[in-house]
This record gives structure tokens, C-alpha cells and sequence, in this order.
């Protein structure tokens, strides 16, 4: 038998939802609803649909779609590029159990034993989180884009299930800042590498045009000379991060002096300012990190080290957003406890040379 729910809409007005479901088993032949403005009206759909349905011939079972299905079809129809790490997270989602099951028959349970067995696996609770994250977006659109029955209320009650059990969390905002005798460090190294090998990548320059610009790893592998604006001391970041926006996101952001300079003193060999890859960069920070005996310091921290320097200069947050190109200040709230204490880096040995 069918059934029919009552439920209170936006305007205020009620209406009835008449809902079939039959099922054989663990397996659904049929799934369907309809929603009227009165419940005689859903209750003389129902009968009449469920006599159409117990016709010989009136029911044929639902095709199977398993979640693997899904991914691969917003992997493919997708016009937002997905990130490399959603893109990857998505194929290794695919690998694994929860992928190759009915779409339909997909519980709260299962995707709180998925969850699970990520971190059983050895993940941390930060980085199931991130999977879970990546796998919402293929339960958000997967029914109403596809007609595959992936069920987001019961993703979302298990992920208030997994947040109560511990299972998730958020990833914790990282505070390590570089001291000065660690980047000294840092540049001497690259200083040395670059005499060795001349080929490579402009280490110096490009961490320190990471520190004081606040651009990302892989913003500034994309930075073109033809979107530099030098008279105003700009430059456009294309396909900036953002949360709900990636693709298209085009933002000019401020330069201050010393990330100009470090432009400026860049050779013109092609479209890019800085024409290397996020791999090679982070490698070699990474590397020298280690052979320096240097814990912990990541070629990020340097962003969190520039936008907390402007905030030490006595920048305001529409100021510092103007630089890092930060959307919402509610997200560099967490500089707000910085103290004016001006600029640490007044007569530092390795500060670009600005022209007056």
C-alpha cells in the first residue's frame, strides 16, 4: 500500500505527498511520488495509480545504478572542472565497496560503515571529512540530474551521526609561522641550489614572492603577464579558490611593493610569470625542509605568514582581503588577535628591491 505525508510548505499552505514504494525483497521494482494541494486529491491518485500498477505488465522493475555510475557521470558532465584532489578522491570512492552497491538500497548505515572504514583504514578524522564532502556533491544532484535514487537526507542524517561519533571533523587551521632564521635558512639553501643548478626553479623568488604577495602554490604557477596591471599595482588571479566557486572566479588582488618587485625582476620567457610547476615547487621546499632539519613548515604557511604580517602592519581586514583575496573577512577573523607590532621585516637581507 501507499502512503501519503503532509507536509507544511514555505507559504504556509499544506500539501499531501502520495508515495508508492514496492519492493521485492531488498530489491525496489518501484519508487514514485506526487504531491497534491488537497488529500482526497492524493488519495484518488494513489488508488488509481496502484491499480494501473497491479496490471499484468503495469510493473517493471527500477534499472540498477550504482553509486560508481553516478560518479562517473559528473565526472563527465560536470562543466565545473572538479579540483585534483576532489577528481582523485572521487576515483578512489570508486575503488571501494559503498561504490558498486544499488544506488537505491545505499542507507544511512553504509555510508556510516564507509565512513568507517576510512578511518580504520588509517585516515585521519579531518580527511574523512573531506571525502564525505567531495561525495555530497554526487548525492545532491545525482536524483533530481540522472533519476539514480542516491538518497541525500539519509547521507545527511549519517553525517550527524558521524559527526557525534567522531569519525569527522574539521581540519584544524594551522598557526605554524616561519621565524626569520628559519627562512634564512630556507633562502641560503635555494641561494646555494640555484648556483648548482641554474636550470631550476627560482626558489628564492618564488617564496618569497609567496610571502609577501600571500598567493597561493598554484596561483602563482598560473600568474599571466598579460593580466599584471604594474600602474596599479594588481594583478588578476583567475579560477581563484573559493568553496562554491572555482571556475570563473576571476579576482584582482593588490600587490604589495616587495611582490612587485619580485615580478619585475622575473625574465620574460613566456605567458607566465613563474612558468613552473605546484609539483617541482613544493618538492623543493619540502626537500629542504628536511635536509635543514627544519619540522613541520609547509610551503603554505608562508600565505599565513604574509597575511599575518600585514595585519602586524597595522592593516585593516578590508585592507589584508584587498591582498589575499579573501571573499568573506569573516575567514581572516582568526588574524584578528594579532597586535599592531609593524613591519619584522624592515632591513631584512633577502627583501626585494622596491624602486622609490
Amino acid at each position: 500500500m501507499g502512503s501519503i505525508l503532509a507536509r507544511r510548505r514555505s507559504d504556509g499552505t499544506v500539501g499531501y505527498t502520495a508515495q508508492i514504494v514496492r519492493k521485492r525483497g531488498k530489491e525496489f521494482l518501484h519508487r514514485e511520488a506526487k504531491t497534491f494541494d488537497k488529500e482526497r486529491e492524493a488519495k484518488a491518485w494513489l488508488r488509481w495509480r496502484e491499480a494501473q500498477l497491479d496490471r499484468p505488465g503495469g510493473l517493471t522493475p527500477v534499472p540498477k545504478a550504482t553509486l560508481a555510475e553516478a560518479i562517473d557521470r559528473y565526472l563527465k558532465e560536470t562543466t565545473k572542472a572538479p579540483g585534483k584532489t576532489k577528481a582523485q578522491v572521487l576515483r578512489t570512492i570508486k575503488t571501494l565497496p559503498l561504490a558498486a552497491m544499488d544506488s537505491a538500497a545505499i542507507g544511512s548505515e553504509d555510508i556510516v560503515a564507509f565512513a568507517q572504514g576510512l578511518l580504520e583504514g588509517g585516515r585521519q578524522p579531518q580527511t574523512v571529512n573531506n571525502y564525505l564532502s567531495h561525495l555530497a556533491s554526487i548525492f545532491d544532484i545525482a536524483k533530481p540530474a540522472w533519476g539514480i535514487p542516491l538518497d541525500k537526507e539519509k547521507f545527511k542524517a549519517a553525517l550527524v551521526v558521524l559527526r557525534r561519533l567522531g569519525t569527522t571533523s574539521k581540519s584544524k587551521k594551522r598557526d605554524r609561522r616561519p621565524t626569520l632564521a628559519e627562512l634564512d635558512r630556507v633562502l641560503i639553501h635555494f641561494t646555494e641550489r640555484q648556483a648548482r643548478a641554474p636550470d631550476s626553479a627560482p626558489m628564492v623568488k618564488i617564496a618569497l614572492f609567496a610571502l609577501f604577495s600571500t598567493r597561493r602554490q598554484e596561483e602563482i604557477t598560473r600568474l599571466l603577464w598579460a593580466d599584471l596591471d604594474e600602474r596599479h599595482s594588481r594583478i588578476l588571479i583567475r579560477d581563484m579558490k573559493h568553496p562554491g566557486q572555482k571556475l570563473g572566479n576571476d579576482v584582482y588582488v593588490d600587490l604589495p611593493p616587495e611582490a612587485l618587485a619580485v615580478i619585475k625582476s622575473m625574465p620574460r620567457t613566456g605567458d607566465r610569470i613563474f612558468p613552473f610547476s605546484t609539483d617541482a615547487i613544493s618538492a623543493a621546499f619540502t626537500r629542504a625542509c628536511h635536509v635543514l632539519g627544519i619540522d613541520d613548515l609547509h610551503f603554505h604557511d608562508l600565505r599565513h605568514e604574509g597575511v599575518s604580517r600585514l595585519f602586524e602592519m597595522g592593516r585593516t581586514i578590508p585592507q589584508a582581503a584587498s591582498v589575499s583575496g579573501h571573499r568573506s573577512w569573516q575567514s581572516l577573523q582568526r588574524y584578528a588577535h594579532l597586535r599592531e607590532t609593524g613591519d619584522k621585516y624592515i632591513g631584512w637581507r633577502w627583501l626585494p628591491k622596491v624602486d622609490p
